[in-house]
C-alpha cells in the first residue's frame, strides 16, 4: 500500500466496485502531497472511476433466428445483416451440438454445456424413472426446473448483480425465481416480431436501476418455412428477408436510445436445416418386428429402450439393416457427439444419414409431408447456423472461422467480467479472439 510522502504507482489498483473505489480514495488521501496536486490527482480519479462504475455493466442482446443456416446470407437477400456483419464479428458459421436441434442447442448456448451435461438431450425427452415426458408443447414440463441440470447465463448474471431479461428462450420460463431472468415472458408463437422489438425498447428505456442489461430474444420464421418448404424454397427465402427486416427495425430502434454506443448485438442461430423427401424414410418399427421395444422420436435420430427384448437382440437386428442409418449402444454413440453419458439417453441410439427420415410403424409421422429437417450429425455443414456481432466489446471488421455454440457463454462471462460456472464444456480461448 502507498505509505506518507511516497507514491508508487504499481501500488494503485483500480477495481470495478464501489467499496474497493472508495477504499481506494481513502489510502490516496493519506499520501503526503502538495494540496494542490493531490487535489488534481484524485480529481482526475475520480472522474475515471465514476466513469467505469456508470459504464462498468455493457448491454448485450442475444438474438436467435432458428433453423437460419450458415449460407442464407449468401443469397444477397440480407442487407441489414450485410452491413452488420462487414462492420463487426462475422464468422464462417456456428456450429451446433449433437442432435442439432432446438432446445438442446439455445440450452448449450445459453449454459455452455452439451445436451448430455445441461439435460435437455432432444426436443422430447423421457423419464425412464418418473415416467415424465419433457416435450416442447407441454408448458408445465418445460417450466419445471428438475429437467435443466446447467445454468443459463441470466442466472449466472442474476446472481452476479447484473438484470437481465428474456422476450422468448427455452429455460426462460423456469418456476423458480432465482433461476429465470428478471423480466421474461411466456412462450408465444404467434407473437408480433415488431411487438418483441418495442418490448426491447422498453425494457432498454426504464431507469438504470431497472434496465436489464442482457436480453434474449427468439424469431422462429426460418425454421416454420424450412420444414414445410424446404432450405431451397421461395418460401424460405421470403422468410430470410422478412427476418433481415427485422434485424434492421430492431438496430434502427436501438441507434435512437441514449445508451446506443453502449450496447452490443449478437445475432446467431441455433442449427441449420436440410432437405428431406417421403422417398428417404427408414421405418425402424417395421424392421424391429416381432420384438419389444419402446421407440422414441422420429426424424434424423431415434432412441430405442428393450420392452422385453434383450438390448442385444434389438442392437442386432439394427445392425444387420443398417442401410442410410448408424445404430449404437449408448456407451458406444461417437466420442465426438457428446450423447452417451446421460441417464435419460436409451439404451439405443439409432442416427439417419443426412436427408434421412427415422420413421415409427404405429402412427402417422410428423415429417411425412415436410421437405425440411435438422438434427443430425451437427458436424454436417447443413446442421451449421450462423453467428455475427457488433458493438463496443468486439471487433470492427472481423471475419473468423466455425465458431462452437457451447463457447457463448464464457464468452458472455468475459464481456459482462462476471465468473463463469467452472463445469461447462465451453473454452473461451476458442472464441476470445472476436474481442476487444
Amino acid at each position: 500500500m502507498p505509505k506518507a510522502g511516497n507514491f508508487y504507482i504499481e501500488d494503485i489498483k483500480l477495481y470495478h466496485s464501489k467499496k474497493s473505489f472508495f477504499t481506494f480514495v481513502h489510502n490516496i488521501l493519506n499520501i503526503n502531497y502538495y494540496g494542490a496536486m493531490k487535489k488534481i490527482f484524485i480529481l482526475l480519479v475520480l472522474t475515471f472511476q465514476l466513469n467505469i462504475l456508470a459504464g462498468g455493466k455493457p448491454y448485450l442482446i442475444l438474438v436467435s433466428f432458428d433453423a437460419f443456416r450458415w449460407d442464407y446470407m449468401e443469397r444477397g437477400l440480407t442487407p441489414n445483416l450485410d452491413k452488420f456483419a462487414s462492420e463487426g464479428v462475422n464468422s464462417l458459421s456456428l456450429e451446433p451440438c449433437f442432435p442439432s436441434k432446438t432446445f438442446p442447442n439455445h440450452m448449450s448456448i445459453i449454459t455452455g454445456m452439451y445436451p448430455q451435461n445441461h439435460g435437455i438431450i432432444h426436443n422430447t425427452i423421457y423419464n425412464r424413472f418418473t415416467e415424465k415426458t419433457y416435450k416442447m408443447s407441454d408448458s408445465n414440463e418445460v417450466r419445471d426446473p428438475r429437467w435443466y441440470l446447467g445454468e443459463p447465463f441470466w442466472e449466472t448474471a442474476e446472481r452476479q448483480g447484473i438484470t437481465t431479461a428474456s422476450y422468448f428462450w427455452p429455460g426462460s420460463e423456469m418456476k423458480l425465481d432465482y433461476r429465470r431472468p428478471t423480466y421474461f415472458l411466456p412462450y408465444d408463437h404467434d407473437c408480433p416480431e415488431d411487438k418483441k422489438i418495442a418490448g426491447i425498447i422498453d425494457w432498454l428505456s426504464l431507469p438504470e436501476s431497472q434496465r436489464p442489461h442482457f436480453i434474449t430474444v427468439y424469431f422462429h420464421e426460418t425454421d416454420d418455412d424450412g420444414h414445410n418448404f424446404g432450405p431451397n424454397s421461395p418460401e424460405i427465402n421470403r422468410s430470410i428477408v422478412k427476418l433481415d427486416s427485422i434485424a434492421g427495425l430492431l438496430l434502427s430502434s436501438l441507434s435512437k436510445l441514449p445508451i446506443k454506443d453502449s450496447i452490443n448485438v449478437v445475432f446467431l442461430s441455433d442449427h441449420g436445416m436440410t432437405e428431406i423427401s417421403k422417398e428417404r424414410q427408414i421405418n425402424i418399427g417395421k424392421i424391429l418386428d416381432g420384438l419389444k421395444a419402446k421407440l422414441f422420436d422420429s426424424g434424423p435420430v431415434m432412441m430405442i429402450s428393450p420392452s422385453g427384448s434383450s438390448v442385444d437382440s434389438l442392437y442386432d437386428r439394427l445392425k444387420k439393416n443398417e442401410i442410410n442409418y448408424q445404430v449404437y449402444k449408448r456407451e458406444e454413440v461417437p466420442a465426438n457427439l457428446h450423447f452417451s453419458e446421460n441417464p435419460f439417453i436409451a439404451e439405443i441410439v439409432v442416427i439417419a444419414d443426412m436427408g434421412w427420415t427415422l420413421v415409427q410403424n404405429n402412427k402417422r409421422e410428423y415429417y411425412s409431408d415436410s421437405k425440411g429437417n435438422h438434427g443430425y450429425d451437427n458436424h454436417h455443414l447443413d446442421m451449421n447456423g450462423f453467428f455475427i456481432a457488433n458493438g463496443p466489446a468486439f471487433k470492427s471488421n472481423y471475419q473468423t472461422g466455425t465458431i462452437r455454440n457451447i463457447d457463448i457463454y464464457p464468452m458472455l462471462c468475459k464481456i459482462f467480467n462476471i465468473f463463469p460456472k467452472s463445469n461447462i464444456d465451453g473454452k473461451l480461448e476458442r472464441i476470445e479472439q472476436i474481442l476487444k
